[in-house]
């Protein structure tokens, strides 16, 4: 039977490359010079966490780093945007983790929509992606266009089309 999986991958290399040339750029610009303005990136969790002075530092560093995630190809809607967290004196930081894998949640709105629909497809969670399958391909690619036009939200993209 065709089927596909539907996923939610961020391209973490052009992840890292934006966030070290957010970082050298934090080290060049004037408005930066003897702050504790920075950025990391912790790859094993996915996580970038932004230093600062003051909330107002760590949303340019952010600017900064939403504007290299954009040049770079990657959908700034993988970002999760956390609190900013006073860490002591007058020190600032924000946690943003990057989304991978499609969560239960969403795997459970995406069947929704696939039940919903009079398609002939189903879907199914495995992992973190969902497969779904049907008799036609017609119906596979229709099954594409509805879940991208309903769930706009989420920057879903489709892979392993199998026919």
């Amino acid at each position: 039977m065709p089927s596909f999986d539907t996923v939610l991958e961020a391209d973490l290399v052009e992840v890292k490359n934006a966030v070290e040339q957010v970082a050298r750029e934090i080290g060049t610009r004037f408005d930066f010079k003897g702050t504790s303005a920075a950025i990391e990136l912790k790859d094993k969790e996915k996580e970038i966490t932004l230093f600062g002075d003051a909330d107002f530092q760590i949303t340019q560093v952010n600017d900064v780093l939403l504007g290299k995630l954009v040049k770079r190809g990657v959908d700034v809607r993988f970002l999760d945007a956390g609190k900013v967290e006073k860490i002591g004196g007058d020190k600032v930081k924000q946690v943003v983790k990057v989304k991978n894998g499609v969560s239960t949640e969403d795997g459970k709105k995406i069947q929704q929509v696939l039940k919903g629909s009079k398609l002939k497809v189903q879907g199914a969670i495995q992992g973190d992606a969902v497969r779904v399958t049907g008799a036609k391909r017609d119906d596979l690619q229709a099954a594409m266009a509805l879940i991208k036009s309903e769930l706009k939200d989420l920057p879903l993209s489709f892979n392993n089309f199998r026919d």
